[in-house]
């Protein structure tokens, strides 16, 4: 097994009468996607915001590759190579797409003492960017934002990131308001993120989706980890019932059982 690029031990996070986060430990490795699994409530946000630097744990500690570390701030954690890409994406719908790419690290033209936003270059640059992750239908940096699908605005959101150095990447419910070909070019992403050597934690309560892209696999419940595996250890019915806490496959077997009661139960 690889070293992991990202570690997590122990990590617990706590507010006033609330503990939202319990003793969790994580690994994920460069070049694997990490899939953080879990149902509304179970401690996902929190652990994302721990990560990319807006809580600092309360207890526990973070390491990449193996040296501690700890994030005052969105700041240090993107220092470290920690980029997070959250539902919508982070892009801007009124800016074109050179200009979105590059907002806060713009490319200068000089004119003596002079500077100006390159607009050519930065909307050569996103779209080279973009296409390198399979997106090809965007070919103008030019184009306002707001065009985009809501796939190919994930898609410039996760460029940037890649462009940018991020060694990590978080990605949060990417694909939760997408449509199953814009969702399905969002993993064909998180795939070529991966071959990049990116190590990438894929958020999102989709089992189908985890499934198709993930390397290792973690499960939240609660603020507390259920269960961590790799590919194949699971199936999607044993991981759906883990997430449920245990209640799903019940609740189906007690269906079952008064389906299969009437169906034996005498005509009147």
């Amino acid at each position: 097994m690889a070293a992991p690029l990202l570690k997590l031990e122990d990590v617990s996070k706590s507010y006033v009468g609330t503990n939202a986060l319990s003793g969790v430990s994580l690994e994920v490795e460069a070049g694997k996607v990490l899939c953080l699994l879990g149902d509304n409530g179970a401690g996902k946000s929190t652990l994302i915001k721990i990560l990319s630097g807006v809580h600092t744990p309360s207890e526990g500690t973070i390491e990449i590759n193996g040296t501690p570390v700890r994030f005052a701030s969105p700041r240090d954690a993107a220092a470290r190579g920690i980029a997070t890409v959250h539902q919508f994406g982070g892009t801007f719908p009124l800016m074109s797409v050179g200009r979105s790419f590059f907002v806060g690290a713009e490319p200068m033209k000089r004119w003596g003492p002079l500077r100006r936003f390159d607009k050519k270059l930065a909307g050569e640059i996103a779209v080279r960017e973009m296409q390198s992750l399979g997106i090809t239908r965007v070919t103008d940096g030019r184009r306002l934002v707001g065009s985009l699908s809501g796939g190919e605005r994930q898609a410039l959101a996760i460029a940037r990131a890649v462009y940018f150095g991020a060694t990590v990447l978080i990605l949060d419910e990417p694909t939760a308001a997408l449509g199953v070909k814009e969702a399905t070019h969002v993993l064909r992403i998180i795939m070529q993120a991966r071959r990049k050597g990116i190590a990438v934690i894929f958020v999102t309560h989709n089992v189908l989706h985890a499934m198709s892209v993930g390397d290792q696999f973690a499960v939240l419940i609660r603020g507390e980890k259920a269960d961590d595996f790799r590919k194949g250890e699971r199936t999607r019915e044993q991981i759906t019932d883990l997430m449920a806490g245990g209640e799903a496959m019940a609740a189906l077997e007690a269906e079952l059982a008064d389906m299969q009661a009437d169906a034996e139960e005498p005509a009147r």
